[in-house]
Formats: structure tokens, C-alpha cells, sequence
């Protein structure tokens, strides 16, 4: 089998597990399949530090490593991204690299590597949430979207912050080997499950802004008490104290999402947990979690979690059966 080129780009202040977490995947699935030659690259060869002070040995610096040849591009993140893309030498070896690379590829902000590279103009891209609204200000020709885990638009995959990265590597790893290679890296790193790119990033406190005023935030806590009660905009206002129009303006203002929205993205949340922690079936799931009926959970677990409650529940089933 002809072996794969992968290359990773660090630099100065790289976060450890961007690196560390993908790298562990391909190597495995080299030991399984063979197919991967991993190769680590920063600006000048030698000791880089990270951003938690954990040095790390790359062996080759742009200097020195032949850009052409490479089958996978893997810029990684970390606090020092933003000074690495201003470095040129640096994002031109990334751009001459990526131009002939069959995949082109990010774990958390390293897209901003790729961005100033022009590697990426055009494309719908991921990042970890806390830098997503940095880079739609800085890079408006990228379509950006924070909330999946990782996503493909073509030949470019991009990941969300740090442990994602190894949910990319190991979506790479089947996209070149196959399922069942994929599956046997997940359970040789105790990890027994693979999760899949459209799942969201984000928690509900995470998701979301927090309320800044005491009707508002009345609203809310009556939703998180209670998710199965009904919270329709007349019973959220009389919680708020509020009109049902004022409360609908304050509380999109405030959370940035409508309260239907918000209580929807609440219940789906309640309903994930039910579905890892226990063995009710869907059905008393959705009449617990305030969605009335299976069908109705059914949908709205699609447009936030992007897979069926039963497939979401056997993912985290066979990872608690492993515990």
C-alpha cells in the first residue's frame, strides 16, 4: 500500500492535544493498516514550545521539508495561531503545500493557518466556539459556522477545539480505510465510539449567551426547572413579568435566539442525557422531556444533534458498556 503523507504545522504556543490526540489516530491506524507516514513541521525544526509549556520535537522546519507530496495538510491550533498566520514563510509553505494536497485540514483554529494561507476562500468552515466570531470578522470570505464538531466542504475538513480533533482524524481514517479500521483505532484509544461530524459542539450554557437582566433570566429558570412544563410565550411573559411582545424582543436581544428556540434547544439537551443514563424507550423520553410526542423529539434531535435519538443513544451505549 502506498503510504500517506501527513503533516502536521505547529508553532509557538500550539495547543498539545491538536497535535498530540490526531496524531495517536493515524499512527494506530498505520500500526492496524500500515498507509501513514506522520511528519511534523514548524517553522524552524527543533523544540516548539506549547501552549501549556509541554515542548515538542518537530522534526522539520519549513525550510527543509518539500512541500510538494503531501497527502494530508493538518494545521493545528492553540494561543499562538494568531502571530503564526502573520508569519508569511510559514502560511507560503502552507499555501504551496495545500495546493497539491488531496486534503486540506484544521483542528480548532488552526483554520486561521489555512484562512491565511488561501486555502480555504469560499468554503463553509468550523472552529472552536470561542474563536468562531473572530474568524467571520477576520476572514469574511469564509462561511463560518461554529456549531458542528467537524465538517467536510470538499477536499478541506475542519474541527472544533482540541478532542475533536481526534473525531476528524478518525473520520479521515475511514474515509481512507474504512469503517472497520476506524472503529478498532476508536476502541485501541478507549474511545469505543465515533461521533459524528454534525453533532453540536455546544451544551446549552455554552450554546447560548447569558441573560442580562432579571426578567430574562426569570424566563430562563423557569425553562431549566422545568423543561417538560409548557412554555409557550404567554407563560415564559407571566414568569418575566413582562408582555409577550416586550419579553419576545428582550429575550431574543439578550440570548440572541428566540424563547421557542431556546426551549426547544433546552429539552433536547434534557433528552440527551436521558437517553446515555438510562433505558427508558424514546417515546417516555419525549412525553418527559416536554416534546409530546417521539416523532416530535425525532426532529428536533435532527436539527440540533444531526443523527436519531436511538442511533445517538447506541454511539454512548457501547462507550458506557466499555467503561
Amino acid at each position: 500500500m502506498q503510504r500517506r503523507r501527513i503533516v502536521f504545522v505547529i508553532f509557538d504556543g500550539f495547543q498539545a492535544l491538536d497535535l498530540a490526540g490526531p496524531h495517536e489516530v493515524f499512527h494506530h491506524a498505520g500500526t492496524l493498516a500500515g498507509g501513514y507516514d506522520c511528519q511534523v513541521l514548524a517553522p524552524t525544526a527543533g523544540p516548539v514550545r506549547s501552549s501549556s509549556g509541554l515542548p515538542v520535537h518537530a522534526g522539520h522546519g519549513v525550510a527543509d521539508l518539500d512541500p510538494r507530496g503531501v497527502d494530508t495538510l493538518v494545521a493545528v491550533g492553540g494561543n499562538g495561531v494568531d502571530h503564526a498566520a502573520g508569519d508569511g514563510t510559514l502560511t507560503g509553505w502552507i499555501a504551496a503545500a495545500g495546493e497539491t494536497a488531496r486534503r486540506v485540514t484544521s483542528v480548532c483554529s488552526g483554520v486561521f493557518l489555512l484562512a491565511a494561507a488561501g486555502l480555504v476562500e469560499g468554503r463553509r468552515v468550523t472552529t472552536h466556539w470561542s474563536r468562531a466570531e473572530q474568524l467571520a470578522q477576520h476572514h469574511p470570505e469564509l462561511r463560518v459556522d461554529c456549531d458542528p464538531i467537524f465538517l467536510r466542504d470538499g477536499r478541506v475538513w475542519t474541527s472544533a477545539g482540541v478532542t475533536a480533533g481526534m473525531d476528524l482524524a478518525l473520520a479521515l481514517v475511514e474515509d481512507d480505510l474504512g469503517r472497520g479500521i476506524a472503529h478498532a483505532v476508536a476502541q485501541e484509544l478507549v474511545l469505543f465510539l465515533r461521533r459524528p461530524g454534525n453533532q453540536s459542539q455546544f451544551s446549552v450554557p455554552l450554546w447560548s449567551r447569558q441573560p442580562s437582566t432579571d426578567p430574562v433570566r426569570a424566563a430562563v429558570s423557569a425553562i431549566h426547572a422545568d423543561p417538560r412544563a409548557r412554555h409557550g410565550i404567554a407563560e415564559l411573559a407571566a414568569h418575566a413579568g413582562l408582555s409577550p411582545r416586550h419579553l419576545q424582543r428582550r429575550f431574543t436581544a439578550e440570548l440572541g435566539t428566540p424563547p421557542a428556540a431556546y426551549v426547544e434547544r433546552v429539552r433536547v439537551e434534557v433528552a440527551r442525557r436521558a437517553l446515555v443514563e438510562g433505558d427508558d424507550p424514546v417515546e417516555a423520553i419525549a412525553h418527559r422531556c416536554g416534546f409530546g410526542t417521539a416523532e416530535t423529539l425525532r426532529r428536533s434531535f435532527h436539527r440540533h444533534v444531526g443523527v436519531a435519538p436511538s442511533a445517538y443513544r447506541a454511539r454512548f451505549r457501547s462507550d458506557r458498556e466499555y467503561a
